[in-house]
């Protein structure tokens, strides 16, 4: 066992984590921990924009990001937290410029706007161009100008070094034990304050648009040391991921004018009952749900459970002039081919890559994939994590980003959200971790603080169980995505939850083949599913006892939003194989709840 020692420790070395580590470094000693190299995390595949109200292409107002994403987050987000958020955002982005990301630009210079679904102007009630964007690769720009600055600020690096417990003594947190990947070998890191950036757990479901190493570690992590997990039933399908595949059709395909068409070549969001005014533009959760119910009433394309998303400009240009959209100068809004290729080049790269399909020329087969979690580690807006509904701080711990629940997205994420909490509450987490270091002394460390996960790994390395990590995650995406997808009823819900326990239970008998130490991806597979299930779990019995439709948790037996039963946030614990629910107020500042139209 090895020891390390830092005023603050960070674990994920995505956008989130970067941006915490920047600033916790200014003013403490900081190091990232990462199972990826920071360059590969999944912030980089990003790619529609950042949310900003900077006025660039028209008349935009923070307040109006702040409307719209309470909205958005139909009205289960906490306002304080949100107007910080949008108050926040125009300054971010200008301090991320100044940092050397390149952001597209209009033709005077200016950063580039465009259009995103649930963006409007609150008055005209007309979509808006709030997005930032750099082509259709913003995360990946917003990864690497963060990596770079983080090196020029002598953060220190343990990359794939796997994180794998909390060291939580009665006193508050203490640091965390990782795996050396290349070696085997377990690492304390003593610390004052941590800060969890360890992303989301898509791969909780069948299709998704995560990466493979998202399997919510962090989450499962807390989890185990008795910390609770808020909102977990509250998980968006992005409604345009590639069919089959699950990689991810950026909404700036739509905010370009891509128009959504089912088999028989109808533009079905203008119905009524999906979104006649702002059509495709409407919040995710609105268009996954139509979407699906145009497939299950056998519009979809063959038959098939995909439609396509049209950026053709033949149709781009004739849905425009039906719509009277126009250009900022006020002339009518017409589209190249030029101009598509320049604005969306990797959209364009991965259709031809794995469809064979150029979008330019011909639309793109589309289904809902499972794409971000609202839920995580309950956290104020600062990131110090809380851990009852009495908003406790727990000591020196921290998180932000994905695997944290601020609640700035409530029970639906509004595009470009995801890229500005990890920058607005990745700058302040890490400030404020690196305050508390600061007038902190470090808490002594457990006698042997590698005890707890030594007996999780042995247990995996010595089974002799006859059970497939392969069978058992498949039938868990399969159980969720049929049960505690983009519908739900109590009774398939109820499936759910007892095929998890079931696999739960299987897990144990688990049979790992490689026994080794150095690069035993083996190992580390079956950890990470670990993770999974429990998390599975708290998603499962959370959306069961959720008995209403909100944001992403649609149910058919409970459709309508229930406000005074359900306004408010869920808190799960596991608790000896099983999962305890409490719940706590949602934070009102301006917005009374009332419902959505579009």
């Amino acid at each position: 066992m090895k020891k390390h020692q830092f005023e603050v420790v960070v674990v994920g070395a995505g956008g989130a984590g970067l941006m915490a580590g920047l600033y916790a470094s200014k003013s403490a000693s900081t190091a990232v921990i990462s199972k990826l190299y920071p360059a590969r995390s999944h912030t980089g595949a990003a790619q529609g924009g950042i949310g900003a109200a900077l006025g660039n292409l028209e008349e935009d107002r923070p307040e109006w990001h702040t409307y719209d994403t309470v909205k958005g987050s139909d009205y289960l987000g906490d306002q304080d937290a949100i107007e910080f958020m949008c108050e926040e955002a125009p300054g971010i982005v200008y301090e991320l410029e100044h940092m050397g990301l390149p952001f597209s630009r209009t033709d005077d210079g200016k950063i580039a706007q465009r259009p995103f679904g649930g963006h409007t102007n609150n008055d005209t009630h007309m979509p808006v161009r709030r997005a930032c964007y750099a082509a259709d690769r913003t995360g990946h720009m917003i990864l690497q100008t963060l990596y770079q600055q983080s090196i020029k600020n002598n953060v220190q690096f343990y990359d794939e070094f796997q994180v794998m417990d909390l060291i939580r003594t009665e006193e508050g947190v203490a640091g965390v034990v990782a795996l050396e990947i290349a070696t085997g070998e377990l690492h304390v890191f003593h610390a004052k304050s941590v800060i969890f950036a360890t992303g989301g757990w898509g791969r909780v479901w069948e299709i998704t648009s995560n990466a493979y190493a998202y399997t919510g570690d962090g989450v499962a992590i807390a989890l185990r040391r008795g910390i609770p997990a808020q909102d977990m039933e509250f998980f968006q399908f992005h409604p345009t991921g590639i069919y089959k595949m699950g990689i991810l059709i950026t909404e700036g395909v739509r905010g370009e004018g891509g128009i959504l068409l089912n088999d028989k070549g109808e533009r079905f969001m203008e119905k009524e009952g999906n979104a006649p005014t702002v059509k495709e533009l409407a919040s995710r959760d609105v268009v996954s749900r139509a979407m699906y119910l145009e497939m299950k009433e056998g519009n979809g394309i063959n038959g098939k459970r995909y439609l396509y998303l049209d950026v053709t400009p033949e149709t781009v240009n004739k849905y425009a002039a039906l719509d009277g959209r126009t250009r900022p100068d006020g002339t009518p809004y017409v589209v190249t081919g030029e101009e598509i290729l320049g604005k969306l080049p990797d959209i364009i790269d991965f259709c031809e890559t794995y469809l064979g399909v150029n979008p330019v020329t011909d639309p793109m087969p589309v289904q809902p994939t499972a794409h971000y979690g609202m839920g995580g580690i309950p956290t104020d807006q600062y990131g110090q994590v809380v851990i009852d509904k009495k908003r406790t701080p727990l000591p020196g711990f921290f998180a932000v980003g994905e695997n944290a629940c601020v609640s700035v997205h409530g029970a639906n994420r509004l595009g470009t959200n995801s890229l500005l909490d990890l920058v607005v509450f990745g700058k302040h987490s890490g400030i404020k971790a690196a305050e508390y270091a600061k007038e902190a002394d470090y808490i002594p460390l457990p006698e042997n603080p590698t005890e707890f996960i030594e007996e999780q790994l042995n247990a995996l390395r010595n089974s002799e169980g006859n059970e497939r990590l392969s069978d058992i995650a498949t039938e868990m995406k399969e159980v969720m995505f049929e049960h505690v997808g983009v519908f739900r009823v109590e009774e398939g819900m109820k499936e759910a939850v007892e095929k998890i326990r079931e696999l739960k239970q299987r897990f144990k008998n688990i049979q790992i083949d490689d026994k080794g130490k150095k690069f035993n991806m083996d190992l580390l597979n079956v950890w990470e599913l670990s993770n999974l299930l429990d998390i599975a779990e708290v998603t499962a019995v959370s959306a069961l006892e959720r008995r209403e439709s909100r944001g992403a948790h649609a149910r058919d037996d409970y459709p309508e939003r229930l406000d005074k039963k359900w306004m408010k946030h869920t808190l799960a614990w596991l608790e000896d194989d099983k999962v305890k629910l409490e719940y706590k107020d949602v934070i009102f500042t301006r917005f009374e709840p009332k419902k959505r139209v579009y």
